[in-house]
């Protein structure tokens, strides 16, 4: 639904208001981008725990530095989950409100 209209070297493109079908379609696009968001935090998280297991079984570090890595590493994501949650509904707000 979008005319671009041209102005000599200027080009204008008007966006008519959202409708309450488009809010709900991008709200959907929003979560479902959340999530990706969160998967990709999960898939460092991962890949932190694997090295870690790693270097306990090559004896570079002991396993209560596993063990606390591993602790750090979870409450380190936990805290990104969490921003990224808060985000989504701050977002979902802003899209939904008229």
């Amino acid at each position: 639904g979008l005319n671009p209209n041209t102005a000599g070297t200027v080009i204008r493109v008007p966006v008519p208001p959202l409708t309450e079908e488009r809010r709900q379609a991008l709200v959907k696009i929003l979560k479902n981008e959340a999530e990706q968001a969160k998967v990709a935090v999960r898939n460092i998280r991962r890949d932190n725990l694997s090295k870690l297991k790693d270097l306990k079984k090559n004896k570079e570090i002991s396993e209560d530095d596993e063990r606390s890595g591993d602790v750090e590493t979870q409450k380190i994501t936990d805290e990104h989950v969490k921003l990224i949650d808060g985000i989504v509904v701050q977002k979902e707000k802003e899209i939904v409100e008229i």
